[in-house]
């Protein structure tokens, strides 16, 4: 009941964002004392209801900057006096200029907030200075992640300063495996971004049932995506799938405990099912993909991966690299990380019409299993698995992104990028 109420606020701020909105006309509307309301909003979105409007407010500025108005017009249009007040809003809480934020970001509509729909965790910069008490770290400059490729702002974490991120999540479990795995990864010489210990040497906090830790900041930079379609592409896919395939080898040596995921039964038995009627998918390549994956999906070596291997999880510093998060690891078949790595590139620079670009993608994703393979030999078996693991790898991204509202767009980008891999399915054979 109280979430529908604070839904209902959520959706009345959206519609009336150029509007003089106030805590006590939303207490009013929501049947409670303003004392009552502030509690319940905090406590079901994670921020305070005045600051989550300011936050709404500059977001969709934001937008409306990229697609061509002014600062000082998008200022007063969301209720800023001056061009300044709006300028120092957005620096307390993003840690960014709106020009730098421009510049990092793409022109992408704020999608609507749904708390029945996704799990929101906000978490505000003051909070934040509290937390890194635990760390001594509370004077250090703030400032949001934000993914180069897509202009996504990170709902877990913030960059500390220079030299940390603080990351949250309400799953104590998943951050302790983070932790137990860049330490096991560590230990065997690959950087990766550690944990450090608070003052009172543990590596979590926790406050009001979130997780809080923190890790170092590697040098160096993160792979884009958009980069990788130049005339040396070929030999770059080479140097990714050799990246990967040394991180496999090292992830063979960790011994931890993680879930054991088998991906040819979640496509099966839920993904393409989830998937009828929304793409375009032959009953004939349905029964082939059940009948042949399924005859050699128990014969695949399997073992410990990364599961997230995005470009944006590798770090180039000189000749050294380094990889990032390791909070979806899982056991899983081996060749699922050399896979992933070609399709998160897809995934981040896919244009539906450009037949020269997908057709270089073919070669980048061919060219990454190669040099997989120079590190980590392949069976005859895996050579023959690697397009359907491609494929399963989308049909489950494609199934989960359709059920995800504030992941719309990234449906309809894989909804396509499926279609495409089904109709192109025979060209990313290996002979």
């Amino acid at each position: 009941m109280n979430l529908a109420i604070i839904q209902k606020s959520i959706d009345y701020i959206e519609d009336n964002l150029k509007t003089d909105i106030t805590a006590k006309e939303l207490s009013e509307m929501a049947g409670f004392s303003m004392f009552h309301y502030y509690r319940l909003f905090q406590s079901a979105v994670g921020l305070p209801v005045m600051q989550y409007i300011t936050r709404r407010r500059l977001l969709n500025a934001l937008y409306d900057m990229h697609c061509g108005e002014k600062m000082v017009i998008v200022a007063l249009n969301y209720g800023f006096e001056t061009q300044a007040g709006f300028y120092k809003a957005f620096i307390r809480e993003f840690g960014y200029t709106p020009t730098e934020f421009l510049n990092m970001s793409k022109k992408k509509k704020p999608y609507r907030i749904n708390l029945f729909k996704e799990e929101h965790i906000m978490v505000s910069h003051k909070k934040l200075k509290e937390v890194l008490q635990n760390w001594g770290l509370e004077n250090e400059k703030l400032t949001d992640v934000v993914y180069a490729e897509t202009g996504n702002i990170s709902e877990s974490a913030c960059y500390v300063g220079d030299n940390y991120i603080i990351k949250f999540s309400p799953n104590l479990g998943n951050i302790e495996k983070h932790i137990s795995l860049s330490q096991a990864i560590e230990s065997i010489g690959l950087s990766t971004a550690t944990p450090i210990k608070t003052v009172e040497g543990k590596f979590v906090a926790a406050s009001e049932e979130l997780y809080f830790y923190v890790t170092r900041r590697l040098e160096g930079k993160q792979l884009k995506a958009s980069t990788m379609y130049f005339e040396d592409y070929m030999p770059k896919a080479r140097f990714i799938g050799e990246i990967v395939g040394q991180l496999s080898v090292a992830l063979s040596k960790v011994d931890v405990i993680t879930n054991q995921a088998n991906i040819f039964k979640s496509a099966k038995e839920w993904a393409i099912p989830a998937l009828v009627g929304k793409v375009d998918m032959p009953k004939s390549f349905v029964e082939m993909y059940e009948k042949e994956f399924g005859e050699i999906y128990e014969s695949l070596p399997q073992q410990i991966i990364h599961r997230d291997p995005n470009p944006g999880n590798i770090i180039l510093c000189g000749g050294n690299w380094g990889v990032l998060d390791f909070d979806l690891t899982e056991r899983n078949i081996r060749i699922f990380d050399p896979c992933y790595a070609a399709t998160a590139i897809l995934s981040e620079s896919f244009e539906a019409d450009n037949t020269d670009k997908l057709n270089q993608w073919i070669m980048i994703y061919k060219n990454i299993l190669y040099g997989y393979d120079e590190v980590v030999k392949l069976s005859d078996n895996e050579w023959k698995a690697i397009p359907y693991v491609v494929i399963t790898n989308q049909l489950i991204s494609t199934a989960w992104f359709s059920e995800q509202e504030k992941y719309r767009e990234l449906y309809e980008t894989n909804k396509k990028m499926t279609e495409w891999m089904l109709q192109n399915f025979d060209d990313m054979l290996f002979e």
